[in-house]
């Protein structure tokens, strides 16, 4: 028996080495091996995750269709010279004369940039490129170089509307819808940053709707980390498309340069702005006379509200809208016409939609009780800090 059992034992052990030397040299003899199936990329992807897309590679057709829209607007005025401490004195004067009188003027030269908006030679900028100036010459993509008029202005939204007239076609930007834009969408900003000339930037969008920033009296601005410097306020800021998303005005800096953090009209308010303009040369809004304070934690305790909503009337002028509809100080304001106020700027801008002449209603809270006014709208002054 144990004999078998040596015989069995070698047998084996004899086959499973004949077996490995086969299998290692000579697959084939075996028969073909299986082999696990690819994992696909999609296979691969966790379920409930987003797929990666392919991104372009390039905004070149984007840059394309609105860099010939894009303009550089050069301004100069006039600036007074300080006259001399002693040119009233006669003694002085006795010895110069006028001399001091006939010195020339002095001019102070700004650029910015700006984006044709119709064939017809509008052009949309920003109110602080132009402002003051008493010469405005506009430089076009292909070379030519045009003097333009001022159509209209608007400080309280930082925008302004030029006209430049050309024996040649003038190329305009095709508007985007600013509504559907996203934070994370990818933005161009075209303009002429330090006078270089005409450069475009890439970034995302960062923020949408920045307001109580203290750059406009009305915000809504698109904020962006696409560089943005001195120049190119005016200029184009764009979807991935080339439509025009908005106007790129001010910038966070400690530097003068960019830091990444760049502000754009969107274009929606810029739109309803500039036709406003050209059609009747200004803006107009509603106003009802009013100063108003944002209502803190500590104040809602202190007038034993339940909560912080709405904005407190802090001053009312007298004769004003306001005053003749019987609103207070103290009163304070929760709703416009059924547009709910949450804080002065929403108030602000209730308001200033409001149509000059029409009676609106307005919600209000007076010590304990509810009530409810109508007060007629009236026409917001230029530059006005009341409501």
């Amino acid at each position: 028996m144990h004999r078998l059992w040596m015989i069995f034992a070698q047998t084996v052990t004899v086959s499973v080495a004949i077996l490995f030397v086969v299998s290692t040299l000579r697959p084939d003899w075996i028969g073909e091996r299986k082999t696990p199936p690819a994992v696909t990329i999609q296979e691969a992807v966790a379920p409930g995750s987003v797929p990666a897309t392919n991104a372009p590679s390039s905004y070149a057709d984007a840059a394309q269709a609105a860099l010939p829209a894009v303009v550089h607007i050069f301004t100069s005025k006039e600036v007074k010279t300080q006259r001399h401490p002693f040119a009233d004195d006669p003694l002085f004067r006795h010895f110069f004369g006028d001399r001091l009188d006939n010195r020339p003027q002095q001019r102070a030269s700004g650029l910015g940039s700006g984006v044709i908006v119709s064939s017809a030679g509008y052009v949309l900028t920003n109110n602080h490129v132009i402002e003051g100036a008493d010469d405005i010459e506009v430089a076009l993509n292909d070379g030519r170089k045009l003097s333009a008029r001022i159509v209209g202005r608007d400080p309280e939204s930082d925008l302004a509307v030029l006209q430049i007239k050309s024996d040649g076609k003038l190329p305009a930007i095709t508007f985007g819808h600013p509504e559907q834009l996203r934070v994370g969408d990818v933005v161009l900003a075209i303009g002429n940053p330090f006078g270089v000339g005409q450069t475009v930037t890439m970034g995302i969008v960062s923020a949408l709707g920045r307001t109580h920033l203290g750059i406009n009296t009305f915000e809504d601005f698109i904020q962006t980390d696409a560089a943005i410097n001195p120049g190119n306020s005016g200029g184009a800021l764009i979807d991935a498309g080339g439509h025009l998303i908005g106007v790129n005005s001010a910038i966070y800096s400690r530097t003068g340069g960019s830091l990444g953090i760049g502000f754009a009209i969107p274009v929606s308010l810029a739109r309803n702005v500039m036709e406003q303009i050209i059609q009747n040369g200004s803006v107009t809004r509603g106003w009802i006379g009013v100063e108003v304070q944002a209502i803190t934690g500590e104040l809602a305790e202190s007038f034993g509200l339940p909560s912080s909503d709405g904005t407190l009337i802090s001053g009312v002028m007298r004769g004003s809208p306001a005053d003749r509809a019987g609103i207070q100080p103290g009163d304070i304001l929760l709703a416009v016409d059924g547009r709910k106020v949450t804080d002065p700027q929403s108030m602000l801008e209730a308001i200033a939609a409001l149509q000059p002449g029409r009676k609106a209603d307005f919600e209000l809270r007076r010590g304990k009780d509810m009530m409810g006014l109508k007060v007629e709208i009236a026409r917001r002054p230029a530059l006005s800090r009341g409501d």
